[in-house]
């Protein structure tokens, strides 16, 4: 269920109590994330009118979201660097992360 709320910016995307807009910007700001994922097909997309949030989905009481990670980023630091990011905008609602990717090692690394 999206709906607009009184008090915040026109175009702005609460889905089930979450402001998935919110909930971007917590995860992009983290660090040792290099970008959201929507997946292959969109699958961890929400659709707004006119637009999408890829990475992020709120649904059946939780919070699904997925990056991609920097290169030498261990996973579970990352995982609960973005919960923790998350829990003022998701309240109390369980959050699910995904890395889908990581990125390439820098140039100087490359060859190990």
């Amino acid at each position: 269920m999206i709906s607009a709320h009184p008090g915040l910016p026109a175009g702005a995307a609460i889905v089930y109590g979450v402001d998935v807009d919110a909930a971007a910007a917590a995860v992009q700001a983290c660090p040792g994330v290099s970008g959201l994922d929507g997946g292959r097909y969109g699958e961890v997309t929400t659709y707004l009118p006119g637009r999408a949030v890829a990475g992020v989905v709120v649904g059946g009481g939780r919070v699904r979201v997925q990056v991609r990670s920097a290169w030498g980023v261990e996973a579970p630091v990352l995982a609960a660097a973005i919960t923790a990011a998350l829990a003022p905008v998701t309240g109390n609602r369980p959050v699910d992360v995904a890395i889908a990717d990581i990125d390439d090692p820098p140039a100087d690394q490359g060859g190990e």
